[in-house]
């Protein structure tokens, strides 16, 4: 068995594309994962499956597009994943919660970072399959743009440890 982290985007933010977490979770036991655990309203699940990634990866899709009408994007990455991400952090010596890795499903193209626009205070590196990014005067006065970003979802370095934390436990 696996474990895996399954990240979806544009969940429950601004009042658009609302997925309970207990629905999510059902959605998720009905595909077979084992152990699966919810963290916070914004798209987060930690589990098992013996499936690969990719399997993974099409299953919940296909059963989010069933419940909300809509795609809905999920990146999947298994608990050693995550674990290199957060341990590949460039800025750990920044507030967590001003540190955010921008998850990708494939590696960002070499000029990511130069065609990024509206950067003031912010600080960026590219990842494996992440944006790392490091917002000064925090995420919500931001006006920069990372077009290579577009199809990605954040999550900050507090969070991403968390479910490192509960991958690791379950």
């Amino acid at each position: 068995m696996t474990r895996y982290v399954a990240l979806l985007r544009a969940v429950n933010v601004g009042g658009a594309g609302k997925v309970a977490m207990t629905e999510l979770k059902a959605m998720c036991v009905d595909a077979g994962f084992d152990h699966v655990q919810t963290y916070i309203a914004s798209g987060n699940v930690v589990f098992e499956s013996k499936a690969s990634s990719r399997r993974v990866k099409s299953e919940l899709e296909a059963r989010l597009l069933a419940y909300a009408g809509k795609p809905v994007v999920v990146f999947v990455r298994t608990a050693n994943e995550m674990q290199a991400v957060l341990n590949r952090n460039p800025f750990p010596e920044k507030p967590a919660n001003f540190t955010v890795a921008i998850f990708l499903d494939n590696p960002p193209p070499p000029d990511a970072l130069d065609r990024a626009t509206g950067k003031a205070d912010e600080e960026m590196r590219l990842g494996s399959r992440e944006i790392y990014v490091h917002y000064g005067a925090g995420m919500g006065r931001s006006k920069l743009k990372i077009p290579a970003a577009t199809h990605g979802t954040a999550r900050n370095m507090r969070t991403i440890a968390k479910l490192v934390d509960m991958a690791r436990e379950i």
